[in-house]
């Protein structure tokens, strides 16, 4: 009889049950995840770790495991739909993960047995593909019926996408960056529909022509996901289709071509043509006229390379002048070393690496460019802002710091005003305080709201640990006199001890435990809280310099103890238009607010609208902003709710923070 052989998973496995009874899920997670390494086609060892990961509040790394569940054991539909949920309800990669949420529940409504996750699944179905649906209903006849934008294309784009209409996200991407080609950005999201698709051509056009000019960090996005090979002709003249005003990408076809003429002598002829459109798009670009001229020189069309040769030698860099002058049989004219213009001259050269967006070059030839010439400040600011886009934050700041010092008066603004936005993430102790006194007609009462604390780097860690006093309060603490009378408030100090983790795009996480101390009474209690918070703005904000359209966001998702251990979650929306009038600035929106909670408390379950204005009184610091807003609210829950469903606001509150 034949010995069985060991389950290699069995002991991290018996470990993680073990670890799991006694709630101990860090040594859980890491047993399962030993159990995974060991056996990765396990669906039933992934499933399990995802699990964990959600009692820990690990949202993200817990879909993940149910996805690689997914793919190991599509059958499982129970996994499936606990994975589409995670997708649909993912802040990163959103359209992406939200079409593959559809998709699963799609597949899950077709083709499960079981008539409880079908319906589940059907349900899901339609709250994901409904809105998707509709509003592509709308963005189509809003392009139809008026003039095309960036943003209704974009918008179609996005959703189409999410609905796996690919070929009509695919064309409206192609729209939106036609109508901005600056948003190199786009090509990406472009890139990944093509790809989705299985148009590999299309991928490979969109992120070369992103690689190339443009936004620096789309180009840098790009650079990674293209082949380590270097593009073929043809790959380029795809990219050029679909950006044709890209001169970097047309210029480097043209040395392409010219280093292919060898072999066939039609590839000259057809580099002759790049350079020709470089040149009549910018005849400003001498080292593109000089090659032409040179070009034509070669091909004995002295009539047609003699004037771009001559406008070469009268205006262009040293350089290519004297490329000119040695094609022509001139004299060469010696270089001023220490002069700027010299096209190996290091800060050249850094310019060039800079605007095709080779960071990491750029950043080599500024260091040169500083060393040979210690007191141009030009090159400070530079080496400080491009620092400050590979991440390189704390070198970044020492350099702001030095421009700020510069006679140039306008350098050394833009170089304080970097300073002073950069230091609070790159210094060891970080202190804000915010405060928001609020006065509210539905409740008439005066609020106040403040935190000060104090974080502190902890070299290159991803969180910050803190220290926290929050201030919770209101003027008249109760709603009503007598037994049925309700706080409006904590009244209370909270002193608590947390951490939290970075910005990244907008959100951010954060968990604290304290003590609250009533200051009317002097009664205590453990406090704990933490959760996400997300912030985004879009356009003009009140911060900006020029007017304009603007779309802001606030969400946060709560857990605080003193609440019943409920979790509160609440999404402020405005849309509205930034005026700029001497030294106010002013916002007038419309708002659109929704409240709910984990327990269903009918307080905590509210939607809201109305307009509004905000505006910064001229002379104050900066983050000064004084809002007045009208809103009309709704309960969304009314059981055991003593008021109205419905109700009216007026609201006017102060904000205001500083950081050092």
């Amino acid at each position: 009889m034949l010995a069985q052989v060991p389950d290699p998973a069995w002991e991290p496995l018996d470990k993680a049950f073990s670890a799991l009874r006694a709630r101990d899920y860090d040594t859980a997670i890491r047993s399962f995840e030993q159990a995974a390494a060991v056996s990765p086609k396990r669906a039933d060892i992934r499933k399990n770790l995802a699990y964990t990961l959600l009692k820990t509040g690990e949202t993200d790394a817990a879909r993940d495991q149910f996805g690689e569940a997914t793919r190991i054991d599509p059958a499982d539909f129970h996994v499936s739909l606990e994975y589409a949920f995670l997708c649909y309800e993912a802040r990163d990669d959103a359209p992406a993960r939200k079409a593959e949420a559809r998709r699963i529940f799609q597949r899950v409504r077709d083709t499960a047995p079981d008539p409880e996750a079908q319906a589940t699944a059907a349900k899901a179905f339609r709250t994901v593909d409904d809105p998707l649906r509709d509003g592509i209903t709308r963005w189509k006849q809003a392009l139809a019926s008026s003039k095309p934008t960036f943003s209704a294309h974009y918008e179609l784009a996005q959703l189409a996408e999410q609905r796996d209409e690919l070929d009509l996200a695919v064309a409206n991407y192609r729209a939106a960056f036609r109508l901005l080609p600056e948003r190199k950005s786009v090509l990406l999201e472009l890139a990944r529909v093509e790809k989705a698709r299985g148009n590999a051509e299309g991928a490979m056009s969109a992120l070369l022509a992103a690689s190339r000019g443009g936004e620096p960090r789309a180009a840098e996005l790009a650079r990674e996901q293209l082949p380590v090979r270097y593009p073929y002709v043809y790959e380029f003249r795809n990219a050029l289709e679909l950006d044709p005003e890209n001169t970097t990408l047309r210029k480097e076809l043209g040395y392409l071509l010219l280093s292919m003429s060898e072999k066939d002598a039609a590839n000259k002829v057809e580099a002759v043509k790049e350079f020709q459109s470089v040149v009549e798009a910018h005849p400003d670009d001498y080292l593109a006229s000089a090659q032409l001229g040179m070009l034509y020189l070669a091909d004995k069309r002295d009539s047609a390379a003699m004037p771009l040769l001559r406008q070469v030698l009268a205006r262009g860099d040293p350089a290519a002048a004297n490329r000119v002058r040695m094609a022509l049989h001139m004299p060469l004219v010696l270089e001023d070393r220490a002069a700027p213009e010299s096209a190996l001259d290091p800060r050249i050269l850094a310019e060039r690496s800079y605007k095709a967006g080779f960071l990491k070059d750029a950043l080599r030839y500024y260091s040169q460019a500083h060393e040979a010439n210690p007191v141009d400040s030009a090159v400070v600011l530079k080496l400080a802002w491009t620092n400050n886009m590979l991440h390189n934050d704390v070198e970044a700041l020492r350099w702001f710091k030095v421009a700020g010092r510069s006679s140039d008066a306008a350098l050394a603004a833009e170089a304080n005003k970097a300073f002073k936005s950069l230091k609070p993430s790159v210094q060891r102790i970080r202190t804000t305080v915010w405060l928001y006194p609020l006065y509210s007609s539905r409740w008439s009462d005066i609020f106040g709201y403040g935190q000060a604390k104090a974080e502190v780097r902890v070299g290159s860690l991803p969180f910050r640990p803190y220290l926290s006093i929050r201030m919770v309060g209101d003027v008249r603490r109760t709603t009503i006199s007598g037994p049925n009378s309700q706080s409006l408030s904590e009244s209370a100090f909270i002193v608590a001890a947390g951490v939290a983790t970075k910005q990244w795009h907008g959100a951010m996480g954060w968990f604290e435990a304290g003590r609250a101390v009533v200051y009317l009474n002097g009664n205590q209690w453990t406090d704990i809280r933490g959760g996400i918070t997300f912030s985004k703005t879009r356009g003009a904000s009140l911060a900006a310099e020029r007017g304009g359209m603007f779309v802001e966001t606030t969400a946060d998702s709560a857990f605080i103890s003193h609440f019943g251990r409920d979790w509160i979650n609440y999404t402020q929306n405005k849309v509205g238009y930034t005026s700029v009038l001497g030294g106010w600035k002013t916002q007038l929106f419309w708002g659109g607010n929704l409240t709910f909670d984990a327990q269903g408390q009918y307080w905590a379950n509210f939607t809201e609208t109305g307009p509004g204005f905000r505006f910064h009184p001229p002379g104050l610091p900066p983050s000064v902003a004084v809002t007045v807003n009208v809103n009309h609210g709704v309960y969304l829950r009314n059981d055991g709710n003593p008021r109205r469903p419905n109700f009216n606001d007026f609201r006017a509150g102060v904000w205001y923070a500083f950081t050092k």
